[in-house]
């Protein structure tokens, strides 16, 4: 359907004469030079259809004679009426003053307090409370400038423009093309309707498809609840689905929560969003955020889920603890006990890294409840502390949340706790302590106590200061076992403080133990996959060369030669049978 804003001339098919004097015009309709009219077309001529009266007045009108009152004249199917309407025939000019309507053969109607129109131009201008009206929308200003030829009318003295689904556009300046109805925004928009605003400085709207296109900084924003708002500076929005398409510098507002992207769609109704390409989630009230390649959120769910190489930096008072995995997903749910406070939880799954200055640590996946302060590491799990390396089936993390660091950890299932020796030298000497359940315990940023449960057993390197050099002297290493271990890490020592339930111990001088049941079967010392800086989390494994530890056999060795050399004499006093 086709909008004509335009003002037809009529050419009565009654002569009346005119004065010369020109006509006084709006700038928009001075023609730039004194062309020569060319004749007019029988059907470009306008018809006068009634007047009731016709009059001349040397004092009005610059002489120009003028038709009053019911005035109704037509050009090619489209009807103007005003109370008064000046010709000026060989212009092919016209003013029309008063009530002026404009009833179109399309449909479309214009009003106004009144009306120019050239007729050679095909140009336009209607004044005062100016109301444009077709099926897709109503269009209100003070000035509209109208061009036929262009197919085009445009305002830019303020108005607003309002269509059948409830939206209320308000803008300095707009362009409407009359035969793709799309609007062109130009300086400060501002779209209002029932669920949200969108506000920006370049908009281009088409009223057939109700898509709207960003081509500056705009924001829509949720009118039942500001805080969630999309930001873009390019992008495209379609206002009947509530989709919106961002392509530039853009960000999705929800739930005190920002996500940004190269790339970004957003789903209003469903609340559903994602983003490709630097990909950042952040969640400012938890102090965390989280990177990766594409991500998803889903707002009434109030839960994300970042892929493609993501990490997540949790930032702390005293320090920052980062997350690594295949993919990593965050969400809030409301506390059991109270449903108006909401707890925060952090997944990361398949090949979890953590990384934290007192505790690193990796797992297929690692569950953290951010609220309560407890880490969950599943499936082949793997914590470091200093020189210590704790393992087991599961192992559950409790973190102090005033002081954010580790308080404990629980170890469940064939938990192996081992602690380096000495960590200033490379020789191959660990203390450990294993059984089915275990609970560790922190002082400060380092573990210093383990209690074991189940099948408890400890291999514990022995020191003692000689009074002479007062420095310490290896004694031997005691093998413990019992129904339950309470064990101390020291410096240098794990210290056995109970072993309880058929207990057993036994320490044996270095040349009286052979290596092999120096470690546990199961031992898993790994210094190849070990995080050591934040970095390491952001590949699969750091894959460190593996430290290579010497052994101290020299005692053990001598006493064996020994002994070799005592059955050797044992061997040679006994009488030889000599075959006849």
């Amino acid at each position: 359907m086709r909008i004509i804003l335009f003002l037809f001339i009529f050419i009565s098919t009654l002569s009346f004469a005119q004065d010369k004097t020109p006509v006084k015009r709006d700038p928009y309709l001075q023609t730039s030079s004194p062309a020569k009219p060319q004749p007019l077309k029988p059907e470009d001529k306008i018809k006068l259809i009634n007047a009731d009266k016709i009059i001349k007045d040397p004092a009005k009108y610059d002489g120009n004679q003028y038709f009053v009152g019911n005035v109704q004249i037509e050009q090619k199917g489209s009807i103007l009426t005003a109370d008064e309407v000046v010709l000026y025939s060989e212009e092919n000019f016209a003013k029309a003053i008063g009530n002026t309507k404009l009833q179109n053969a399309d449909g479309s109607v214009i009003t106004a307090g009144e009306m120019e129109y050239d007729g050679n131009t095909q140009k336009g201008v209607a004044r005062k409370n100016v109301v444009l009206t077709d099926p897709k929308q109503t269009i209100k200003t003070e000035v509209l400038y109208y061009d036929k030829l262009s197919s085009q009318a445009y305002f830019n003295t303020g108005g607003t423009i309002s269509d059948s689904q409830g939206n209320v556009m308000y803008t300095k300046s707009a362009t409407y093309f009359l035969d793709t109805k799309m609007i062109d925004f130009v300086g400060n928009v501002k779209i209002d309707n029932a669920q949200y605003i969108i506000e920006g400085v370049n908009i281009k709207q088409n009223q057939n498809t109700k898509v709207a296109e960003f081509f500056g900084p705009t924001t829509i924003t949720n009118r039942a609840n500001p805080k969630n708002r999309v930001y873009t500076e390019r992008g495209t929005y379609r206002m009947e689905t509530k989709e919106a398409f961002l392509n530039k510098n853009s960000k999705i507002f929800y739930n005190d929560k920002i996500l940004t992207g190269d790339d970004m769609y957003f789903n209003q109704i469903t609340g559903f969003g994602k983003a490709i390409g630097n990909v950042k989630l952040d969640d400012p009230k938890e102090r965390r955020y989280v990177k990766g390649g594409y991500g998803e959120i889903f707002e009434k769910k109030d839960s994300s889920m970042i892929t493609k190489n993501p990490y997540a930096v949790k930032i702390m008072e005293k320090d920052t603890a980062y997350f690594a995995a295949e993919t990593i997903i965050t969400y809030q749910r409301p506390d059991s006990l109270d449903i108006r406070i909401k707890k925060s939880f952090l997944r990361a799954y398949k090949k979890a890294r953590i990384y934290k200055s007192n505790a690193q640590g990796r797992a297929d996946s690692i569950a953290f409840n951010e609220t309560d302060g407890v880490m969950h590491m599943y499936t082949k799990p793997i914590l470091w502390s200093g020189e210590k390396q704790v393992t087991g089936d599961k192992v559950e993390a409790y973190f102090n949340t005033e002081n954010e660091n580790i308080d404990s950890l629980k170890v469940i299932g064939n938990a192996l706790a081992i602690s380096k020796v000495d960590s200033l030298t490379l020789k191959d000497e660990f203390n450990q302590v294993k059984g089915k359940y275990m609970t560790v315990y922190y002082q400060g940023n380092d573990i210093k106590e383990a209690r074991v449960v189940g099948n408890a057993q400890s291999i514990a390197y022995v020191d003692d200061v000689n009074k002479e050099t007062q420095k310490p002297e290896r004694i031997g290493i005691t093998l413990s076992a019992c129904g339950i271990i309470g064990a101390l890490f020291e410096e240098r020592t794990l210290q056995i403080i109970s072993c309880s339930i058929g207990a057993t111990a036994d320490t044996y001088p270095m040349s009286k133990i052979e290596p092999s049941k120096r470690k546990f079967p199961d031992f898993n010392w790994n210094t190849k996959d070990r995080i050591r800086k934040w970095q390491d989390v952001l590949v699969d494994s750091p894959n460190y060369e593996e430290i290579k530890y010497s052994s101290d056999n020299e005692l053990y060795d001598q006493a064996q030669d020994a002994i070799e050399k005592e059955r050797a004499k044992e061997e040679a006093k006994k009488p030889k049978r000599v075959r006849k």
